[in-house]
């Protein structure tokens, strides 16, 4: 039986399979069209698993799109911390302040209206629209793409797969419908090892667990050296440039050259830091197509040069969950206890 024979049957379904099994994801406990944008951000090109947290702090310290658009950028960056793509939170904050400045605060309703604000594209567009709105446009993720190529028995991907998810959407229920296929594609058609013997369409799937990879891209695999520089209660951090093409803004532990580090760590001890220079730690850190090495170390503040002096700050850690850090600075004041000494 094939997907054309009977959508109908296939629709009540997964409708029905959707009903039972979704997952309890905060961003399910209602339809405000404001936390569903928020979620719908924060899940591009990340697990839900990362976003969980971070969606609960978020939306704690910014309840409304009043409440974001009031807020400092630095403020949102701190918060957006350890989710990596920051552009998507400096488009949301604009969006939100263009929502409040321009629309008297009322987020758009209907698709065309939704992909003028900063940030929005059709896939965010069409998932606020039909999840908040009722409003009957079809979204096609990865997941989607998976399952309708599996269905189909070839490849639905880009144009092909937006015109046959417009095909099968049940219209009287495009929120639940939409969210049904992304989690249909996330939970049991996955890339790897499906579940096609739980999978409520598997009776009009043309192609149970087909090869849907994408070709692995080769990753680049790169050394580096972070600098810990204490004093009292205080670390200190510098500044990425505003204008730079990653991370723009970011507050992170200096970079030291590998001929500098080796020169400086003497294990001598050091007054000013109250300790010795040494090495402290090692660890890895991926950021898209990058895996880093990073080897981390205390060093005196002299041995720095004169732009990470010049972009750099003593911050009190007590204030660090203020600013925006990079991820990888997160991870290694964690795994030093935000104090310098190694957590055991």
């Amino acid at each position: 039986m094939t997907t054309q024979d009977n959508s109908g049957a296939l629709q009540r379904a997964l409708l029905a399979w959707y009903a039972q099994h979704k997952r309890e994801l905060p961003w399910r406990q209602d339809s405000d069209a404001y936390r569903v944008w928020v979620s719908e951000t924060m899940l591009q090109q990340t697990r839900v698993a990362a976003v969980l947290e971070h969606y609960r702090i978020f939306l704690e310290a910014f309840p409304t799109v009043a409440a974001l658009a009031l807020a400092p950028e630095e403020r949102v960056l701190a918060l957006w911390s350890g989710l990596g793509y920051y552009r998507r939170a400096r488009m949301l904050h604009r969006a939100a302040r263009l929502v409040v400045s321009e629309l008297g605060g009322v987020i758009p309703r209907a698709v065309e209206g939704l992909r003028k604000l900063p940030g929005v594209g059709r896939y965010t567009a069409s998932a606020m629209a039909s999840i908040a709105f009722g409003e009957p446009s079809a979204v096609v993720d990865g997941n989607v793409e998976r399952v309708l190529s599996r269905m189909d028995g070839e490849p639905r991907t880009g144009a092909a797969a937006w015109k046959r998810a417009e095909e099968l959407l049940v219209r009287r229920h495009p929120g639940d419908w939409n969210q049904a296929m992304m989690e249909l594609g996330a939970t049991i058609c996955t890339p790897r090892s499906p579940q096609c013997l739980v999978c409520p369409v598997r009776p009009w799937c043309q192609a149970p667990g087909a090869e849907t990879q994408k070709p692995k891209t080769t990753r680049k695999r790169v050394q580096m050296t972070r600098v810990l520089i204490e004093r009292s209660s205080r670390v200190y951090l510098v500044q990425r440039a505003l204008d730079a093409a990653q991370m723009a803004g970011m507050w992170e532990l200096p970079a030291c050259a590998a001929q500098s580090a080796k020169q400086d760590v003497t294990g001598k001890p050091d007054s000013t830091l109250g300790g010795s220079a040494q090495e402290l730690c090692m660890l890895r850190h991926a950021i898209t197509d990058t895996d880093y090495v990073v080897r981390v170390i205390r060093l005196r503040l002299k041995a720095l040069g004169a732009r990470e002096k010049k972009l750099g700050r003593w911050v009190e850690y007590e204030e660090i969950g203020e600013l925006p850090l990079t991820g990888l600075t997160r991870k290694i004041l964690r795994k030093l206890g935000c104090n310098g000494h190694a957590a055991h």
